[in-house]
């Protein structure tokens, strides 16, 4: 399986992080080994001194799909959950300023958080879902699908152009503002609409 990630894909997210509004989805990719185990802690690495968390809506692949229409998209998912993109936002910076590609600051072991897997069918509309993360029991992220820059739709849609979909495959949808550092000690707990889905701790 692979893990599929859009950046800026929520304009208050994109303002935040002063980056420039993108003219299509930004693509990145993250291996099967960034996912924290079920039950274990996420473990600051060695190698940053800033560690953002970005709370996502997920959405997991259920069957096999290229160039997939917009119109068939939403048949090519049965089950949503929501997780974290965990970014070393030190490292990115520094990779960013040279051109270089991301993948040490946003793939690292551990770096994506997925939650418990729902039926989407629990909900009326995957463009009005409300999500949230909680950091020792405040609320730091909260955001709606309808404020996507790009749907989910579009996005199996898009991504489908470059990369055959296959059963398992996971897309991280994108962050909403309030992205921020986390510390040791901290315990994060992810929502849609009023379920908790996970609650990890940061050592």
């Amino acid at each position: 399986m692979k893990i599929i990630c859009i950046g800026r894909n929520y304009t208050e997210h994109i303002a935040e992080l002063a980056n420039e509004k993108p003219a299509d989805p930004v693509i990145f990719m993250k291996p099967d080994t960034a996912i924290l185990i079920k039950k274990q802690p996420f473990f600051i690495p060695d190698f940053s001194n800033e560690i953002h968390h970005e709370v996502e809506i997920l959405v997991k692949i259920n069957k096999l799909g290229k160039y997939i229409d917009r119109k068939f998209a939403h048949k090519y998912y049965d089950e949503i959950s929501v997780g974290i993109d965990f970014t070393a936002r030190d490292l990115q910076s520094k990779l960013k300023a040279k051109g270089l590609p991301w993948e040490k600051a946003k793939a690292f072991d551990g770096s994506a958080v997925v939650g418990e897997w729902i039926s989407k069918d629990q909900f009326a509309d995957m463009n009005d879902l409300n999500f949230s993360l909680q950091k020792n029991d405040e609320i730091v992220q909260q955001g709606n699908t309808k404020h996507m820059l790009w749907k989910i739709d579009e996005l199996i849609a898009y991504v489908s152009q470059f990369f055959t979909l296959k059963i398992g495959d996971v897309i991280f949808t994108g962050t909403p503002a309030g992205v921020a550092k986390v510390n040791a000690d901290d315990r994060l707990k992810g929502y849609i609409e009023e379920q908790e889905l996970f609650s990890i701790l940061v050592k």
